[in-house]
């Protein structure tokens, strides 16, 4: 439920649509939505700045969840940024607004940068 609308060093911002199908049992979209957006744009962003034949994965995740997220906000976007990019550890940061700008999610990753077999 997730597209990419722009890639480039360092930076990628996706959009997803919330619906029912994120919702948990309280009637918002579950927490682990806004942590896979995240993670997902977030470890995209740091693989745009990997050196060929090497990749990423998440050794830690933190998300702080500020507003719910429902299917009447609308689209969402997603940026990841890169933070810090080190040999084998990368670091970067997220957000997730509306269309108007308005926060709902932030976050920050490590990742660990990996040969790709």
């Amino acid at each position: 439920g997730a597209w990419f609308t722009e890639v480039s060093k360092g930076r990628v911002i996706c959009k997803s649509k919330p619906g029912r199908q994120h919702y948990n049992p309280m009637g918002v979209a579950h927490g682990g939505y806004a942590s896979s957006l995240l993670d997902t744009a977030m470890g995209c962003a740091i693989h745009t700045v990997c050196e060929q034949g090497t990749g990423n994965m998440t050794l830690e995740l933190k998300v702080n969840l500020v507003r719910p997220i429902t299917e009447e906000v609308g689209e969402l976007t997603v940026e990841g940024s890169v933070i810090h990019q080190g040999r084998t550890i990368a670091t970067s940061e997220g957000r997730i607004v509306d269309a108007n700008g308005k926060l709902y999610a932030h976050g920050n990753t490590t990742c660990m940068i990996v040969p790709i077999r």
